[in-house]
């Protein structure tokens, strides 16, 4: 039986997951992680860097370095790394591949065919593009299921009854929320709703502005001007974002983040979780919004739903957490790890497709209308704007529907076939996702039937068909979108590119070790390198060690902090003898909590 991997394509963190003694596991990296930070970056000698170390140079090297590039799936828009530009697909198909790695590393055999998952809100183009990415990654993507319902996978219902799931969704990048019914070993998606540009990136961001806009006031200089000071500041802020969550204060602490005519200036601030929650509640209303929309596509009420699971990083956030129990009337459930239970999910999927006996059935749905352009009437008036749905949202798949259309002139040569996505009326507010002409109609007076027949697979991927009902003449969609032109012009090129990065070889850090912060200070480069490189290590460490103190016992803690202390006031004095000292020995007070 050939083993099927699943794969979580995230935002922020990936994993990869298999099915191994009928239980979904995910896969570690030889450091023991399971998420791979969704970073891509080559450093200075064009040695590709994927996961924690693309990420930590991401503080020294923006313009070296990728990150949430999933927003940008299915779009024109290509990324820079050092002098070349490439595609968001082929900066997926980098993470994908050095996933796929993982799992033949872990496994012990070599693998081909893979479950993708994607945000429930994807349009066709970006599905198509995460595709694209998975095969030029090596991979053959049998399935592209929807984020929330590869989640409601790995929740166990009661085998003896009906149970219905609000599945809220917020990731780095994007938010879905889907109702989810289970019953008898089938799973059904009943509804989906979302937001593909809303997630725990825009609360980094406003967390960045107000903390910006603070030190700007305090200093007159603007961090988010220089690209290395940026990126240590939105690393300073994710940080605080996180520890926010469990604590109602969150201490930012950079040293050297910026210089003012020749001096150097520090970062100490801080961060109440009451301000950070006002900073981010209009854009959980929105969430809330959609969870309205969702409840009332399914014609359901919140008293019908039984389970509220939460997804995705970004809703361990204590506020989502309250203004959803406020809002549905019942507690949120956090037994599944919001993590990893979308990468589970994805296993779960491709294990029932490679026959082996895991779990439900899945039943998936379309969360957008499918349906042409035509001519008809918009606000009273005759328009060629007009939408004509084809298949509704929220219809389950596989789907296949069928509609008659008509030629509005006699001896019309062609019809045009323009594919749309989208819930208005009115196409320009919808999504064009494909185009093309049926030609050489036979000469007909106007009224020639034109039959358009779309079909939608398991993974939400379409294809549409017009038919001249009386010839039988037909044509099938070519999509006219960037990912046709870049798999037409480009696709051979990128994966010669990928190819050479990956024979290059990846070079992960060392266990234990972290790639040390930059201070982004003209005065910082005329140190001599060896302060300097104390210097960068020990903020790296501190970093690490400020992640240890929360799960440190109360004396450790103690000790880790008057380390820390020590470690700044050597980097004020520049003293490197005494940084490095001290280094060494949080260096191994950390190391040794790890391993207890």
């Amino acid at each position: 039986m050939e083993t099927i991997i699943g794969i979580d394509l995230g935002t922020t963190n990936s994993e990869v997951a298999v099915i191994r003694n009928g239980r979904a596991e995910v896969l570690v990296d030889e450091t023991g992680e399971k998420m791979l930070p969704s970073v891509v970056g080559f450093d200075e000698q064009g040695t590709l860097l994927v996961g924690a170390a693309a990420r930590n140079q991401w503080l020294l090297a923006p313009e070296r370095t990728v990150r949430s590039v999933k927003r940008l799936m299915g779009s024109d828009e290509r990324v820079r790394l050092g002098d070349q530009q490439y595609s968001p697909q082929e900066i997926s198909a980098i993470i994908l591949r050095t996933l796929k790695e993982r799992a033949e590393k872990a496994l012990g055999e070599p693998l081909k065919k893979a479950v993708i998952t994607v945000p429930a809100f994807f349009n066709e183009t970006q599905r198509e593009a995460t595709r694209e990415a998975g095969e030029m990654a090596g991979l053959e993507v049998v399935r592209i299921i929807n984020e929330p319902t590869a989640a409601s996978l790995t929740y166990d219902p009661q085998p003896d009854r009906l149970e219905r799931l609000l599945v809220y969704d917020l990731g780095g990048g994007t938010f879905d929320v889907s109702i989810v019914q289970v019953e008898q070993q089938v799973v059904e998606v009943l509804a989906s709703h979302g937001d593909t540009h809303l997630g725990g990136d825009d609360f980094d961001q406003l967390l960045l502005d107000y903390v910006a806009q603070r030190f700007l006031d305090d200093h007159g200089v603007d961090l988010r001007t220089a690209p290395t000071s940026k990126s240590r500041l939105l690393q300073a802020v994710e940080e605080a974002k996180k520890a926010l969550s469990a604590e109602p204060v969150a201490q930012l602490r950079e040293e050297f983040i910026a210089e003012k005519k020749g001096t150097p200036l520090h970062l100490s601030m801080e961060i109440r979780r009451e301000d950070y929650e006002a900073m981010v509640e209009p854009l959980l209303e929105k969430t809330l919004k959609c969870v309205d929309e969702a409840l009332s596509d399914a014609q359901l009420t919140a008293n019908q739903i039984d389970t509220v699971v939460l997804v995705g990083g970004a809703s361990r956030t204590p506020i989502v957490q309250r203004l959803l129990s406020e809002q549905l009337g019942k507690p949120v459930h956090t037994e599944v790890d919001p993590d990893l239970c979308v990468a589970m999910g994805a296993a779960v999927q491709a294990g029932l497709i490679a026959g082996i006996d895991v779990g439900p059935v899945l039943v998936d749905i379309t969360p957008h209308t499918l349906g042409i352009s035509t001519l008809g009437t918009l606000h009273g008036f005759p328009s060629p704007h007009h939408f004509a749905p084809v298949i509704p949202r929220n219809t389950s798949l596989p789907a296949r529907r069928s509609q008659i259309f008509y030629t509005c002139q006699d001896n019309q040569e062609a019809a045009d076939i323009s594919v749309y996505q989208g819930e208005d009326e009115d196409v320009r507010y919808n999504d064009q996702i494909g185009e093309f002409l049926l030609e050489d109609l036979s000469e007909a007076k106007a009224g020639n039937e034109i039959l358009v027949r779309f079909e939608l697979d398991l993974s939400g991927l379409l294809k549409v068909t017009a038919v001249e009902r009386i010839t039988g003449r037909e044509k099938q969609l070519t999509f006219n979108n960037a990912v046709s032109r870049f798999r037409i012009s480009s696709r051979e090129a990128a994966q010669q590119r990928i190819d050479s990065a990956f024979a290059a070889g990846a070079v992960p850090p060392p266990k234990g070790e972290q790639l040390p912060v930059a201070a982004d200070s003209a005065a910082d480069e005329e140190l001599p390198a060896p302060l300097r490189k104390a210097i960068l290590h020990a903020e790296g460490l501190i970093l690490k060690a400020e992640k240890a103190v929360d799960r440190a016992a109360a004396e450790d803690a103690a000790e880790i902090r008057r380390l820390i202390d020590r470690i700044r006031q050597a980097i004020a004095a520049h003293d490197a003898q005494a940084i490095e000292a001290a280094a060494a020995e949080l260096e191994d007070l950390v190391f040794y909590l790890q391993d207890a």
